[in-house]
């Protein structure tokens, strides 16, 4: 059921009880228009913080493809100080057991060749 409003008909844009005049028109030609613009003024507002987001997700990346680099350079590193440490650990290990020979030898063999002479 169409209502009129004063004297005109219904327009569902026109509050009851005001008339649907051209200054009302263009007024809600304005609104319209500025629902528009801040529509578009946040979309682009969006637009920019999406791109903002990507930069700073491709520097992210950046940073971790450059995290992991070291992280294998780190590696290698310490596998290689690692291996050099096991073989300096070898060296005195072997350094010690054949002073150990050596010492037993000293004390062993004239001990032996005095005990051959009685």
């Amino acid at each position: 059921m169409a209502e009129n409003n004063a004297g005109g008909l219904y327009d569902p844009y026109v509050k009851r009880g005001q008339t649907g005049t051209a200054e009302q028109g263009g007024s809600r030609t304005e609104n319209l228009q500025n629902e528009i613009d801040s529509a578009v003024s946040q979309m682009q507002r969006n637009i920019t913080k999406v791109s903002e987001r990507g930069e700073r997700l491709d520097s992210l990346q950046d940073k971790t493809d450059n995290l992991a680099t070291q992280a294998n350079g780190f590696r290698r590193g310490a596998n290689r100080v690692r291996k050099q440490m096991w073989w300096k650990d070898m060296k005195m290990r072997m350094c010690i057991i054949v002073g150990i020979i050596i010492l037993l030898l000293v004390i062993i063999i004239p001990s032996v060749v005095a005990s051959k002479k009685h």
